[in-house]
């Protein structure tokens, strides 16, 4: 009985940890996964959707001048033509997602 019980909270702990570690997606996949189809991976805007939109480089001055703040207001509620993504990333992915853009700097 006492291994079962050893054994149940082994598992218990390797599946918090790993819906942790789930749950926790760095800045960069999220980027990927969310942002590099307009963005480009290089956050330059240079994929034909973001041409077409014209997209502001993520690395540039006038992106980067913006506080965490700004950018992470911008993340979670989009400006034209970019949808908001409150409710579809938690708040640390949105906050990894700032500091992975903050790397875009030229």
């Amino acid at each position: 009985m006492k291994r079962l019980i050893q054994a149940c909270m082994i598992l218990l702990a390797f599946a918090f940890l790993s819906s942790a570690t789930f749950a926790a997606d760095s800045g960069a996949d999220v980027f990927k996964a969310k942002c590099a189809s307009c963005h480009g991976a290089s956050g330059a805007g240079d994929t034909a959707m973001g041409k077409s939109m014209k997209l502001k480089d993520l690395g540039s001055a006038e992106v980067q001048s913006q506080s965490d703040a700004d950018l992470t207001n911008v993340v979670a509620n989009g400006k034209k033509p970019m949808p908001g993504y409150k409710g579809k990333l938690t708040d640390d992915q949105i906050s990894e997602l700032v500091k992975y853009i903050r790397t875009l700097k030229k």
